[in-house]
This record gives C-alpha cells, structure tokens and sequence, in this order.
C-alpha cells in the first residue's frame, strides 16, 4: 500500500496511576478515530502482572463491503497488513466481509464454498502476513447447496499458517421489519446453523465464536463462556435504526453477563443503493469499558487483550459460582 494512500493517525489515551491500561488506536484513511472509554477499572483490579506492550494485540476491521469481491479482499487485505505492521496477532474481519449484493439472487450467485478461491486468498493473506484471521461471516456454499440453494452465513476462524482452525454457522437468522430501516428476511436465502462451536485457544486468548444477530441472544454468550471462552465475537452489519439503539448496549452487556472481552467487527456506510451500515466496530473489556472503537468510515481499531484482568475479575466477581440452575435450569455443555 503507498504511503500517500494513507491518512494513519495513532492516538494514545493515558489513565491515572491506578488505573494502567495502554490503548493503541489507529485510524485507516479517517482525519480522526474516536475511543470511547466509559467507564474506568475498579482500582483493586486495574493492575496488571503484564506492562501493557507485553500484552497480545487485536485488530478490529471495519469496512464498507459492496457487490465487487475482488474489490472487497483488496480493502480488507490492506487493513490486515497495516494490523500485522502494528504488531496485531489477530485480526477481526466483520460480517460479509467477502461481499455485500444487491438482492438475495445476486447473494446466492456470488456464494463460495470454503474451498472456493476467495478463502484460498485470505488463507493465503494469513500465511504471508503471519496473522490469525477472524473472517466475521463468509457466503458459504455448503455441502447441501444442490438440494437445499441456500446457503450459510459462515463465521471462519483462520490462523497464521491460513488453515481453517473452526467454522461456526450462523444459529439465529435475522428475520425483522424494523420501521425506518426495512424489511430483512435471512431465512429465504439463508440456512441456520445447528451446533455452537467451542471456544479456539488463539494467541489472544479463547475465542467463542458468534456472529451479529446472535448478539440478541444471551443464552449463547452464557455458553460460550461457560465453555472457555475469554473473548467473544460479534462481527456485525448492524442498520442505522438498530445501531445507535442497541449495538454498544448489547455489546456491553454480553461482555459484562459473561465477563469476556467483547470484539464486534462492522460494517459502515452505503454498500448500494438498498443498503447501508451503521459501524462504530468496538472492542469492550469484561468490566463493560468500551475500550477501543472505530467512528462511521472505514478503518481499524486495536486493543490489547488483558487476560490477567479478566481472572481477577472473575475472581472479585464469581457469578458463574451463584448461578441457580435450579430456579431456572442449566445450561447444557457443547458437545
């Protein structure tokens, strides 16, 4: 990528003694990236055994797909390289990151299966760039394609040697009319997925993998973490009613029910003519800070991933501990 295609802006936000947590953000041909930080670590469990630059680095892609596949992997590609020049171990890639089209035929045309030549270029991405790729909701072309001609909105998990290490198929398909912002029907074109998949050791962390409308659901965070789980992922193409309603309400509240860091990669901006997304990709600790975000444009966000805080506030916190199954039942282990 030439340098003068780049308008890159690192900003730092410095905390008070007590309260050591170093954010990276870094903002992708935007003048300006916003980090919102709302609310600071209890004081007892701010300090971490690790200084801030030892700890691993996520990066947070935002992007604004459109019907052009090819125009589509050349944008994320360059995110990723600019993630692993930053120092990023894993990189997270939102819903429809391959394409977004114009109508459910053009969807179930461009579709590919996971062997198709599209995942073989990210694959190829992850091996070059040495990188964990989090490829947020794929159109995938299953095995029953020719019987069913539907297909599965596919959350792949790739790691730095491009191999497929997890796919999860999306459990909740978002069937709404939601005034103002139109009448969305995944089902006709989409099938659901039947099965969660355990959480992936990553260098990060454990990653529990979820994908947008699933985020309505906390019965699968309560899973997920239960599980293992110390991050969960919630790669998005949220609207523009929706969005400012609940997307960082929700975001918050899963990471803080589960206590697991939360990263929810997005879309942004007018994909057509038909469709546009809200953004705001953001990645929030589990005290329910949101700890690095992306504005409306694309670009990416980085965090560092504090696993030694999430311990200690599980520690301080023991909620798993005072569940009761026996009010309300219990959660089912994955298989």
């Amino acid at each position: 990528m030439a340098e003068n295609s780049r308008n890159l802006q690192l900003g730092f936000i410095t905390r008070p003694p007590h309260q050591l947590l170093s954010l990276l953000c870094t903002g992708y041909r935007l003048p300006q990236i916003s980090v919102l930080c709302t609310q600071p670590r209890p004081r007892a469990m701010a300090e971490s055994s690790s200084t801030s630059w030892e700890l691993p680095l996520v990066a947070v892609c935002q992007v604004t797909s459109t019907p052009n596949k090819q125009e589509n992997f050349k944008t994320c590609a360059e995110l990723v390289q600019e993630a692993t020049r930053l120092g990023a171990c894993l990189a997270f890639l939102p819903e429809a990151f391959d394409f977004i089209a114009r109508n459910p035929a053009e969807t179930l045309l461009l579709s590919e299966p996971l062997d198709g030549d599209l995942l073989g270029q990210y694959s190829q991405l992850a091996r070059e760039c040495g990188i964990w790729l989090s490829l947020g909701g794929f159109h995938e072309r299953g095995q029953d394609w020719e019987q069913t001609q539907k297909i599965y909105n596919c959350h792949v998990l790739l790691n730095s040697k491009g191999s497929v290490v997890a796919s999860y198929r999306k459990t909740h398909l978002c069937d709404v009319e939601i005034p103002g912002q139109g009448p969305m029907r995944e089902s006709n074109y989409t099938m659901p997925g039947y099965a969660l998949e355990p959480p992936v050791k990553t260098p990060a962390g454990k990653v529990g993998l979820a994908i947008c409308y699933d985020m309505r659901f906390p019965e699968l965070s309560l899973k997920l973490a239960q599980a293992g789980a110390e991050i969960l992922t919630y790669p998005s193409a949220f609207g523009s009613v929706t969005g400012p309603a609940h997307w960082e309400v929700l975001l918050r509240a899963r990471a803080i029910e589960s206590q697991c860091y939360v990263i929810a990669a997005a879309q942004c901006g007018r994909h057509h003519e038909t469709r546009a997304s809200y953004g705001h990709s953001m990645v929030v600790d589990p005290w329910g800070t949101v700890v690095a975000s992306c504005s409306e444009g694309p670009g990416l966000c980085l965090a560092r991933i504090d696993l030694h805080f999430l311990q200690q506030m599980r520690q301080h916190l023991p909620v798993f501990q005072h569940r009761r199954p026996d009010l309300y039942g219990s959660l089912l282990p994955l298989s």
